[in-house]
């Protein structure tokens, strides 16, 4: 098929490259003529592991291009994929700006019949908002339908070529069969619905999945208190086929461009349609107290924070992304400095995009740089780097042998071989130095 995907962030380059590698014919748009310059000289743009090979594969065989020219990029398009942001406004509804200047572009160029797709994550009713916008431009025929995407920062690729599941919400019969079609090489169960299921599957999902990760935390919280260790809690919980391990590893809350950004919308849809989703609210109540616990322990630890030196170790919200959007690192961070500490950050790939939303970070290239001297180590992001690191190192060149780890990194055993006070989530605080 020959395939316009609009927007080429996360979602758009991703999904775009995925179909070109399924044999489509793929044409990314993108306004941002740097960016669609850096594409064309094999620069990705975002951190994701597989992509820069995926897009080399697909522009070399003929199947990838990209381009900022609209007309050009939907003149022979069969499916139209919009995929531009949709990012919260003060209030957490979701701001369709971009979304409603592509619909109008959209009507204002259709040339004949295609499906116009909405892969950006939308509040439930956008589908039909768009299919004004375009009636309001065209008498050309057109189908509208949202096809949500769900896939993970960090494993994007693997994802969309082993999708669990593919949503299409859809008007009418043809549209439903060309979707069908386009998935059929993922070899994935197709859920069939009206336009606003697909929409509503989406934000569930997401909310669902946040709420799992908010029940686990406050699991943790009182196993702290009570002598109980939340990975075993979590192991049983988790062999449970009705509850699932995935999405219940205890941590310092969720961060990214989806959970906190989902989880605000769906509030907000609901309070649009008078319902107070009760639910969603303490899950981000719970959220967002869990990161300033970090800090707690680090004054358990040290009490003062004033002129001490914290070495930060992660930064992006999960590893294996760049992605700096909610990352609990932020306001940790902001946290400690309001407290007179002193920050020193290590992150393999996220630094840049971190000075840009902290002010003043300092950061380190080397992990063992970052520690040296530290009067404290907190780990925020479970990167391969830290779990491969070299404790007995780590014993030499700190100033205090202090891990607080928000991540459950390490064992307790390996704490006490190596005589560390170590103050972990839903664990017990050990002192072995």
């Amino acid at each position: 098929m020959n395939i316009c995907v609009i927007g080429t962030g996360y979602v758009g380059l991703v999904s775009g490259t995925c179909f070109s590698d399924t044999g489509n014919q793929v044409t990314c748009v993108d306004l941002d003529q740097r960016k669609v310059d850096m594409l064309k000289n094999g620069e990705i743009p975002i951190y994701e592991p597989g992509l820069k090979e995926l897009v080399e594969k697909n522009v070399k065989a003929g199947r990838l291009t990209f381009t900022t020219n609209l007309t050009d990029g939907m003149k022979e398009a069969e499916v139209i994929f919009v995929a531009v942001g949709t990012p919260p406004k003060e209030n957490g509804e979701a701001d369709l700006q971009y979304i409603e200047a592509v619909a109008s572009q959209i009507g204002e160029q259709l040339n004949d019949y295609k499906v116009i797709v909405t892969k950006s994550t939308v509040p439930v009713g956008t589908g039909q908002k768009i299919k004004d916008i375009i009636k309001s431009k065209t008498n050309v025929e057109f189908d509208v339908a949202s096809n949500p995407e769900f896939l993970r920062e960090g494993s994007a690729i693997y994802d969309t070529q082993n999708m669990e599941r593919a949503v299409i919400g859809v008007e009418s019969k043809k549209a439903e069969e060309l979707l069908t079609k386009l998935h059929e090489p993922f070899q994935t169960e197709v859920v069939v619905t009206n336009i606003e299921t697909a929409e509503m599957i989406k934000y569930a999902s997401n909310a669902f999945l946040a709420t799992k990760i908010s029940f686990i935390n406050e699991i943790a919280n009182i196993c702290e208190q009570v002598n109980a260790d939340v990975t075993e809690v979590a192991r049983g919980m988790g062999l449970d086929s009705r509850i699932g391990s995935k999405f219940l590893q205890a941590g310092i809350g969720y961060g990214g461009s989806c959970f906190p950004k989902d989880t605000r919308a769906i509030i907000k849809i609901a309070e649009q349609v008078g319902y107070d989703f009760k639910v969603v609210r303490n899950v981000e109540e719970v959220n967002n107290d869990q990161r300033y616990r970090m800090v707690e322990k680090l004054k358990q630890a040290l009490g003062s924070l004033e002129g001490k030196k914290i070495a930060v170790i992660g930064l992006a919200f999960k590893p294996n992304t760049d992605d700096m959007r909610d990352a609990p690192s932020i306001d940790i961070i902001r946290e400690i400095k309001k407290l007179g500490g002193e920050v020193v950050a290590f992150d393999p790939v996220a630094s840049d995009n971190a000075k840009k939303v902290i002010e003043g970070l300092v950061t380190a290239a080397d992990i063992y740089d970052t520690i040296s001297e530290a009067d404290a180590v907190l780990i925020l992001t479970e990167w391969k780097e830290v779990q491969q690191i070299d404790l007995a190192k780590v014993k030499k060149v700190v100033k205090e042998p202090i891990i607080i780890d928000g991540r459950n990194v390490f064992s307790l055993d390996a704490m006490e071989q190596y005589g560390f006070y170590y103050d972990s989530i839903g664990r017990k605080t050990v002192d072995f130095r």
